[in-house]
């Protein structure tokens, strides 16, 4: 934990999903949190425990902190940094049309800061994905909020803009936040450095335990402490989601290739896997990636890229790819139904991955309005997303639980690989269906076992 000396004021701008994991690890290190967020309603929730989202182990921490004192909710912005060393900004970055980040929210906030500078020194930190170059223009932005606020030849605000990209993973980010593989900060000045070491040294130390959350065992010990210009620090998360993407592209493809020369892609991926330069993850074969981060981001760094006269050749194809995924799902239901016309399809899984009610960008989306619009009655069942994938296509039937998507369903295709699915009763979901197609967007299940018990399975590169 914090030594009290060095333990610091800390207003968090953005009551998402990154400004309650990033505020609750600080408040936990032994920082005193404030977070900040314009919604009324989310801000009352919070006070009393509730959360806005789910994550495993996330009210675990959060609801200590609150009873402590240690992590507070407000929307009071101005009062949060007046008294705030460190102001993060943590409000949201959402792909615009052209594919750029929208940076209409972090501009309002950084104008907001600006006003409720005073003469302390504090440091101003992205840690939403924003633009590359985006560290100047911040400042600038708080320089003129600060002048839209005060009286002329008043004197200037002491501030520097430090960027602290984070790389959490829904689903794990809890873990993820104590845990991290590096802590990433870029800065001009000295000061500012110094105040984010000071700032993260009980977790690059590992001077803490969090109850329910075990670390990692390759974690790295300590946790890597990489200082570097603004702009890089900015890069890195772009290049490192656009990596992330691309090769879950990459063994997609591979798994098309596999299909036609009668190769199996699971044994593929994890012979290449074990080469040390490669790795084993983000080498499943499926439908693909979605998720709130990816393909902003990977469309904010080709945009980028494009800006400067480049052709972000890779960058593309692996949007292409995954694109292609999704709709080589719908594909495989329909070569193996021949017509999908007043047939029922259920989707076993709706949020983008297990572990997050997190619907953005998520491919069972995608899959559903895809096979409605071909003229399927489609169910679905998820153990936490149904209410919200209910208010974004309410032509989705909700069921009750897998037992009940089965009955009567002429296809069945997991999307999501929650680890509830592992466990099912499979004959007797096999009982329920009408005819006993089953497409695995995961392969999740062997394919031996599930022709063994009757169904008609399909997977991905196998």
């Amino acid at each position: 934990m914090c030594d009290t000396a060095l333990a610091k004021s800390i207003a968090i701008i953005g009551a998402g999903y990154v400004g309650i994991v990033t505020g609750a690890t600080l408040a936990h290190l032994g920082h005193q949190v404030v977070c900040v967020d314009n919604d009324v309603d989310k801000i009352a929730r919070l006070q009393s425990g509730e959360l806005p989202i789910f994550e495993p182990g996330l009210a675990e921490v959060v609801n200590p902190l609150i009873a402590s004192g240690a992590l507070k909710f407000t929307t009071d912005l101005p009062g949060a940094v007046k008294n705030a060393r460190v102001v993060f900004i943590c409000v949201g970055t959402p792909m615009s049309p052209s594919g750029a980040a929208d940076m209409c929210y972090v501009e309002a906030v950084a104008r907001g800061i600006g006003a409720a500078m005073d003469g302390s020194y504090r440091v101003v930190v992205n840690k939403s994905t924003v633009p590359i170059g985006s560290g100047d223009w911040v400042a600038m932005v708080v320089q003129d909020g600060f002048a839209d606020a005060h009286s002329e030849g008043e004197t200037a605000p002491d501030f520097d803009v430090a960027s602290n990209p984070e790389f959490l993973r829904e689903g794990s980010a809890v873990a993820d936040s104590f845990y991290p593989d590096r802590v990433v900060i870029g800065a001009r000045s000295e000061r500012a450095l110094q105040e984010m070491r000071e700032l993260y040294a009980p977790l690059l130390e590992g001077r803490f335990s969090v109850p329910g959350v075990e670390p990692p065992k390759d974690r790295p010990q300590p946790v890597p402490f990489v200082v570097t210009d603004l702009t890089s620090a900015e890069t890195m998360k772009y290049a490192a989601n656009a990596f992330l993407a691309l090769k879950i592209s990459y063994i997609n493809e591979i798994a098309r290739i596999c299909e036609h020369v009668g190769a199996d892609v699971s044994e593929v991926a994890k012979g290449i896997g074990y080469d040390r330069r490669i790795g084993h993850r983000f080498l499943s074969a499926g439908i693909g990636w979605g998720g709130s981060c990816f393909r902003k981001d990977v469309s904010a760094l080709a945009h980028i890229a494009r800006q400067y006269g480049q052709t972000p050749h890779i960058i593309e194809a692996a949007m292409a790819a995954n694109d292609l995924s999704r709709q080589e799902c719908v594909n495989k239901v329909m070569r193996e139904l021949k017509m999908v016309y007043g047939k029922t399809i259920g989707l076993l899984g709706l949020a983008f991955k297990p572990d997050t009610d997190d619907l953005r960008d998520a491919p069972a989306l995608t899959i559903a309005a895809r096979l409605i619009d071909a003229g399927a009655r489609v169910k679905a069942y998820d153990p936490v997303a149904m209410p919200g994938a209910a208010r974004l296509n309410p032509d989705i039937r909700m069921a009750a639980d897998p037992y009940d998507l089965a009955r009567e369903a002429d296809a069945l295709v997991l999307v999501t690989e929650w680890p509830q699915f592992r466990t099912l009763d499979l004959d007797r979901l096999r009982a329920a269906m009408r005819t006993p197609v089953f497409v695995d967007g995961r392969n999740l299940y062997n394919a031996s076992d599930m022709r063994a018990r009757g169904f008609r399975y399909v997977g991905f590169g196998i």
